[in-house]
């Protein structure tokens, strides 16, 4: 877990790489969380949508992960369908595919991501020399927005979208010295902290931020549009 063999590009907080053991089958989504499942879960529960992002206009695509969830929906909506979010231990190990590599396939065979999630393809180190109001008409001019899901290649577990396309929320708080203490066994992350988690990069990072150990994080009271999660399942295999 942490920064991957030979990977160049890790941040302090993915380091230091440790070894850890879940010791608990569980089951993952396929894919991210989409907006057709979630209006189910809205409906169901009364629960207004969030708000639309411009690439998504009105929630009209079914496909596309859902984003714009804050930690408390996206908790709220993997307890009703019978299961949680992962822990980071538990993301990471899925997502990474049995591959201990910083990306399971090249970047754009595997994720949405800045360069290649709009209309025309983007080239993200020169795109951060503007000043972030063009940079943000840049990216609208063009179209960047989330993709349907499954659209890139799967990961050696038959996963998708584990990087890029939404970022993924994932159970624990957020501490950048955690791997420094973490238990080597089934690590739940640290107690208590101001922010939680969340896995993976989106349509709207640059390729720095869509390898398997970068983490980031956000107040669990937060939406933002390339925001999403997917949810774990104990296994409970006898």
């Amino acid at each position: 877990m942490g920064c991957s063999p030979g990977d160049t590009e890790c941040f302090d907080w993915e380091k230091p790489s440790h070894q850890v053991t879940i010791t608990k089958g569980f089951w993952t989504g396929q894919t991210p969380v989409t907006v057709g499942a979630y209006k189910r879960f809205a409906s169901a529960t009364g629960k207004e949508m969030p708000s639309a992002p411009n690439f998504n206009t009105n929630w009209t695509n079914d496909n596309m992960p859902i984003v714009d969830v804050s930690w408390n929906d996206s908790q709220a909506y993997c307890q009703r369908a019978g299961g949680r979010l992962p822990t980071e231990a538990e993301w990471e190990y899925a997502a990474r595919g049995g591959s201990s590599e910083a990306r399971y396939g090249a970047i754009d065979d595997v994720a949405w991501y800045f360069d290649n999630s709009g209309r025309q393809p983007l080239d993200s180190a020169e795109m951060v020399k503007l000043d972030p109001a063009k940079y943000i008409k840049r990216l609208n001019d063009n179209g960047n927005g989330t993709h349907d899901v499954a659209q890139k290649r799967a990961n050696g577990f038959g996963l998708y979208d584990t990087l890029g396309n939404a970022w993924q929320w994932v159970n624990d708080w957020y501490d950048k010295n955690y791997y420094r203490s973490s238990l080597s066994s089934d690590p739940p992350g640290p107690s208590s902290g101001q922010y939680r988690v969340l896995r993976g990069g989106s349509w709207y990072s640059d390729p720095r931020d869509v390898r398997v150990s970068v983490r980031s994080r956000y107040d669990p009271a937060g939406r933002v549009e390339n925001y999403g999660f997917r949810c774990v399942g104990e296994a409970n295999i006898p």
